[in-house]
């Protein structure tokens, strides 16, 4: 089965003074949101950005390629946190996408957890379309 997703974007003005808007997205579970120039190069807040929407792309799909991987060797995550930090260069573009987890998974110590986690990072479908384009990185940890 073929799963398509959407999103309907206006954008008003120029790059540096314009402004845009995510008007929805096909699901409906979220939108409008507002996005602009100055919020990706760090120079305004409030609003989100492209990076910030591929930031949350690959902490999902990443938590969930671990909890997959985790299930899979018999060990089941209780809980996973990621964050995604995703860094961008005016002038260059998006360069790096860094994962940090920490989870609660029984019976399972930290290399296992360390291993599982690099093998989630290089499967998940968002992984695997910005390899080759970016630099990506796994900081993984078990909660005390």
């Amino acid at each position: 089965m073929v799963a398509e997703k959407t999103a309907w974007v206006t954008w008003q003005g120029d790059l540096p003074t314009g402004k845009g808007t995510i008007e929805r997205v096909g699901s409906g579970s979220f939108g409008p949101l507002d996005v602009s120039w100055p919020v990706r190069t760090g120079e305004e807040e409030g609003l989100t950005s492209p990076e910030e929407l591929i930031a949350a792309a690959h902490a999902s799909c990443f938590s969930m390629a671990l909890s997959n991987v985790l299930a899979k060797d018999g060990t089941p995550p209780g809980r996973l946190e990621v964050k995604a930090t995703v860094t961008f260069v005016p002038g260059t573009g998006i360069s790096t996408s860094a994962l940090d987890v920490t989870g609660k998974v029984p019976g399972l110590d930290e290399a296992a957890f360390r291993t599982a986690a690099d093998k989630a990072k290089d499967d998940c479908p968002v992984s695997k379309a910005l390899q080759g384009n970016l630099e990506l990185s796994v900081i993984a940890r078990l909660a005390a």
